[in-house]
């Protein structure tokens, strides 16, 4: 383990970190808002960052697998960090506990807030809110990787330790060159997502919050009720499009410009997503027609909207799901696990894994039938290693056991079974509001720290998929 490559490095992201402050500290000084929380929060962050890239330079153009794995750790808890000094030091939250729950919520593009209102904050600190969700969405490790050239620095292993994609679909044949066209095309759709909002009646602060929040799949609003606040049917069916967009993989984005519907039609992956999405759209549906009381077309627009949101990991709302009738609330969960494609910036099993597990369960169904038969798993076309296969079982027991053991923990703390399993749910799959005591009308603050400890672990270990975290506590992992 070479900690001096690995500080070096973490001294670039927190440098990023601190530079990132300057837009939220600009629309300070524009608006007339007190801007020392972000000129102390900048010094603080950059100053720290820029010791650690001086102390400790070096020479090595390459970087191991374990500097890797490190690197991407360390830099999501150290950027949670910086990312809750605004917070602090502008009074919006007092406790660091819940400024970092805040912080790291936006990174991870959770959406779990612990403020009780939000209208009222400055510009300032909801920009930044805001801007943590999309900086987080693609990754802040990928950006730094896409400028590391610029420091004669290679970015393979943390690519390998941030992206580790069951698939890898390149697009260039060099990463750097993956990795930008992936920022540009994440640019470009916020970019048209906000054009778009603004001509359904946004103006043009809200309009960029919720377009960093729909395409990073955060859902962090600038309004107390979300989206329902706007009482919009262009403005939902805008967001709604988007969610889906964002919630696809972003390599199908690009493929799309070339090759036309193609590229999403020949994906597996996708083509079960989309089946998931709507069979839950529909349930949802019909439940809250012949159940909840609502008219077929407000049935249909509540459904539409909240159960794409929870599919995407997004967490927008339009209406208060924690009041719905008992089967919507179960698919809403269900869909809270699943999550959305590999790829993009949603989060939580997600649909390929998905795909395959249930394509093993069918081949040990045939092997009862046929014992002696070879049956090859593929997906779009092109089998599947027996690597990914353990990969896939292996991640999918973790995150399960995961979710089991957060949820114990919870009810432990007295929490009611629903509040428990979906507060766990929603903070491990990145979806932000769940059901119970944390519905989308409420938050997290009036949970112990004991509890948010528990959600930040969940948060942390939901965005970097597990293993990049837990291999740190291996013994093995420190050997040599």
């Amino acid at each position: 383990m070479r900690f001096g490559v690995v500080l070096h490095l973490l001294g670039v992201v927190y440098t990023f970190v601190g530079l990132s402050m300057l837009f939220p500290l600009f629309l300070s000084l524009y608006y007339g808002e007190d801007p020392y929380p972000f000129l102390t929060s900048l010094a603080i962050a950059t100053v720290t960052g820029l010791l650690l890239f001086s102390s400790f330079y070096r020479r090595e153009r390459e970087i191991g697998h374990k500097d890797g794995f490190l690197i991407v750790t360390l830099a999501w808890i150290g950027v949670a960090f910086f990312g809750s000094l605004p917070y602090i030091f502008s009074g919006a939250i007092d406790s660091f506990i819940d400024a970092y729950f805040e912080s790291i919520s936006g990174f991870t593009t959770t959406g779990a807030t612990v403020l009780p209102e939000i209208e009222g904050l400055p510009r300032g600190i909801l920009l930044w809110r805001s801007l943590t969700h999309w900086l987080g969405g693609m990754g802040i490790i990928l950006l730094s990787i896409a400028i590391l050239p610029l420091l004669e620095v290679g970015g393979m292993q943390l690519y390998k330790a941030e992206a580790a994609h069951i698939t890898s679909d390149r697009l260039a044949p060099r990463i750097i060159a993956t990795i930008r066209i992936l920022w540009l095309v994440y640019v470009g759709i916020t970019v048209v997502e906000f054009v778009f909002l603004l001509f359904a009646g946004m103006n043009p602060f809200d309009a960029i919050v919720h377009a960093f929040g729909t395409v990073a799949t955060g859902g962090f609003s600038n309004r107390d009720m979300s989206i329902e606040s706007y009482n919009s049917l262009s403005i939902e069916l805008i967001i709604l499009f988007f969610m889906v967009l964002s919630a696809t993989s972003f390599a199908l984005h690009y493929n799309f410009l070339k090759q036309g519907f193609r590229a999403y039609i020949r994906s597996s992956e996708i083509r079960f997503y989309y089946s998931i999405m709507f069979a839950g759209v529909s349930v949802v549906f019909v439940d809250l027609w012949l159940n909840g009381g609502l008219s077929p077309a407000e049935a249909l627009r509540e459904a539409s909207f909240n159960a794409v949101s929870i599919s995407s990991t997004t967490g927008f709302s339009s209406a208060d799901f924690a009041e719905w009738p008992s089967l919507s609330q179960s698919v809403l969960v269900l869909l809270m696990i699943m999550g959305g494609s590999v790829g993009s910036t949603a989060g939580a099993i997600k649909m390929l894994r998905i795909t395959i597990l249930m394509k093993v369960i069918y081949r040990e169904l045939m092997h009862l039938i046929h014992p002696h038969a070879v049956i090859n798993i593929k997906v779009n076309g092109r089998p599947v290693s027996q690597d990914v296969l353990d990969s896939v079982v292996g991640f999918t027991f973790l995150y399960l056991t995961v979710f089991v053991v957060s949820s114990l923990g919870m009810a432990f703390l007295g929490f009611d079974i629903v509040t428990a399993v979906s507060s766990v749910a929603a903070t491990l799959g990145g979806v932000g509001p769940g059901l119970g005591m944390v519905g989308p009308l409420s938050n997290y603050g009036p949970l112990p720290d004991a509890g948010k400890i528990i959600l930040i672990i969940d948060m942390l270990l939901g965005r970097l998929e597990i293993f990049p975290v837990l291999i740190l506590l291996t013994p093995e992992f420190w050997r040599g």
